[in-house]
C-alpha cells in the first residue's frame, strides 16, 4: 500500500538496493507490510481521465501526469534523505519504469552534497540522471543547490522535457526549481515554520 514504506524497509534490510514487481511484492509480505490491492489505488477522477484518454483514440500520444509526490529532509546530525512515489504517466505502456523510482534519475540522497526528490517527463529526467546531477554539481563543484538546480534542470528543458526538482542539503539549507507554470510545493523545520506555494511567483 505504501511504495515508499516499502522502500524503506529495503533500505532497513541492507541487501539490495532496488526491488521491483514481483519481488518486491513478496519482500513486502514477508516484511508485514500493509497490502492492498489494485482497486485501492483507483479513483474516480483517474478513472474519468483514463476514460477521456481511450476516447480520444491515441493511447500513447498524450502528456497526462498525476500524482508524483516528493520528500527531501535533513536530521540534527545532517543526513539527509530523499522519498518519491508517483501514480506514472496516464496511458503509458505496460512496462514502464519512469524516473520517480530509479536513483540517481528522479530520486537520489548523498550526506557528502544533498538529496534531490524530481516530478515531470520521467523519460528526460533518466536521460539526464538529475538526482545524481545535481548533487554531483554540489559535491565535485561547490555550486550552490540553487544553482546547481535549475542548470540540471535546463538540460532537462534543452532536450524537450518538463519538470521541476526540491533539494536539501546537510546543512539544511533548501532549493527547489521547476520550468512548468507552477509546482505544488512546501517546507517545514524543526522550529515549527511551515509555508506552501503552487506558482513560480510565491516564495515559500
Amino acid at each position: 500500500r505504501s511504495p515508499v514504506g516499502l522502500a524503506r524497509a529495503i533500505l532497513d534490510d541492507g541487501r539490495h538496493v532496488f526491488l521491483a514487481s514481483a519481488g518486491a511484492d513478496a519482500f513486502s509480505r514477508e516484511h508485514g507490510l500493509e497490502q492492498a490491492e489494485q482497486d485501492w489505488f483507483a479513483t474516480d477522477e483517474r478513472r474519468r481521465q483514463f476514460a477521456e484518454l481511450q476516447a480520444s483514440g491515441d493511447m500513447f500520444d498524450v502528456d497526462m501526469k498525476y500524482g508524483t509526490v516528493g520528500a527531501v529532509a535533513c536530521d540534527t546530525h545532517g543526513h539527509v534523505a530523499a522519498a518519491t512515489s508517483t501514480g506514472g504517466v496516464t496511458g503509458k505502456r505496460w512496462g514502464r519504469i519512469g524516473d520517480s523510482p530509479v536513483i540517481g534519475a528522479g530520486t537520489f540522497a548523498d550526506d557528502r552534497a544533498c538529496a534531490v526528490s524530481c516530478t515531470g517527463s520521467g523519460e528526460f529526467f533518466l536521460r539526464v540522471g538529475v538526482g545524481h546531477e545535481i548533487a554531483a554539481r554540489v559535491r565535485l563543484t561547490g555550486e550552490p543547490l540553487q544553482t546547481a538546480t535549475e542548470a540540471v534542470l535546463a538540460e532537462v528543458r534543452a532536450l524537450g522535457g518538463t519538470g521541476g526538482a526540491i533539494v536539501v542539503a546537510p546543512d539544511g539549507s533548501m532549493a527547489w526549481s521547476f520550468t512548468t507554470p507552477g509546482m505544488y510545493r512546501g517546507t517545514a523545520s524543526a522550529k515549527g515554520a511551515r509555508s506552501v506555494a503552487i506558482y513560480a511567483s510565491e516564495q515559500p
